[in-house]
């Protein structure tokens, strides 16, 4: 039988873009970006955070997973956020960036929160999101191994509208949020065809943190992110930092059955903070051939003038 061109363009195009999914999916297990600085940037997961600092407050990280593998991992986040003059409301926005192989997902969100003020001190921050998903795959960048079937590898991406909500409730000392940054499932489709219904699976995060004083120049910082969605293992990062002197971060992190790593963070004068982590699989991907899985972070804040600095933000 002869297959048409069209068709074929087709046939090869929806199982190209099935099997690049079928990989992300499996890859990750959750299809919502990877952080291990998570505790620097939660505006990228829960729009609540937007305006709790205080402050204008921005956020830069870049991720590369798995270096040396080729194809693997690697994201870019930056988030912006602050108070604005309406009394308790803040507006925000996050930007992401994830390329694996072919495949890459881009993200742009914006955010607003509103603060409920208790008269012992804590704050309840309630976040909406509202964005757009574009997932987009370059064929170039695959090997046709039938040199006839080049020609029809062009490009494909679909875009998709989404909104998100979560709650953030925090004191000095700690923080408790919930959020989920994806609130619709969408398909993915390929002309008419339909290549899977899980373009967009709704993601369900729970965190909190506290901060527990040991001495004069020795604070300790605990945390936790646990990642949610049907039909993929849990998700669950656990951090502990020791901070020093009101000046420099130094800790450990351990993703449950998959990583253990390291993170140090400076914090230069009030508004300027540098941060790198490192973290190596404990899972099967240890027999791959690879250095671990590195970021680095650009955290900047421009005070209120009113406020007087006394010490750096905890979250």
């Amino acid at each position: 039988m002869i297959i048409p061109r069209d068709m074929k363009f087709q046939i090869i195009n929806s199982i190209v873009v099935s099997f690049l999914l079928m990989i992300s999916i499996s890859s990750f297990a959750q299809q919502d970006e990877q952080s291990s600085l998570y505790m620097f940037n939660p505006l990228q997961y829960n729009p609540a955070y937007a305006g709790s600092r205080g402050d204008l407050n921005v956020t830069a990280i870049a991720r590369s997973q798995w270096v040396g593998v080729k194809g693997a991992p690697k994201s870019q986040f930056f988030s912006l956020n602050s108070p604005i003059k309406a009394k308790n409301m803040a507006l925000g926005m996050h930007l992401s960036n994830d390329g694996i192989g072919a495949k890459t997902r881009t993200s742009a969100y914006g955010d607003y929160a509103y603060t409920l003020n208790f008269r012992n001190g804590t704050k309840l921050n309630l976040g909406v999101s509202a964005g757009i998903d574009q997932l987009s795959v370059d064929y170039q960048k695959l090997v046709a191994y039938d040199p006839t079937e080049s020609d029809y590898l062009t490009s494909f991406s679909q875009t998709n509208f989404n909104a998100g909500a979560g709650m953030y409730y925090h004191s000095e000392k700690f923080y408790v949020g919930l959020s989920v940054p994806r609130l619709m499932e969408t398909s993915l489709k390929n002309h008419a065809t339909v290549l899977s219904n899980s373009f967009t699976k709704r993601h369900y995060f729970f965190t909190a943190g506290y901060v527990k004083k040991i001495n004069s120049v020795i604070d300790l910082k605990t945390s936790f992110l646990l990642k949610v969605v049907a039909n993929a293992p849990v998700t669950l990062d656990l951090n502990a930092n020791l901070f020093l002197y009101k000046k420099f971060w130094v800790g450990g992190m351990y993703r449950f059955n998959e990583c253990v790593g390291v993170n140090v963070a400076y914090q230069l004068k009030e508004k300027l903070m540098f941060g790198y982590a490192f973290d190596y699989p404990i899972n099967g991907l240890s027999r791959v051939s690879n250095l671990g899985s590195h970021e680095i972070m650009l955290n900047y804040s421009i005070l209120d003038r009113k406020k007087a600095f006394g010490s750096p933000r905890y979250f």
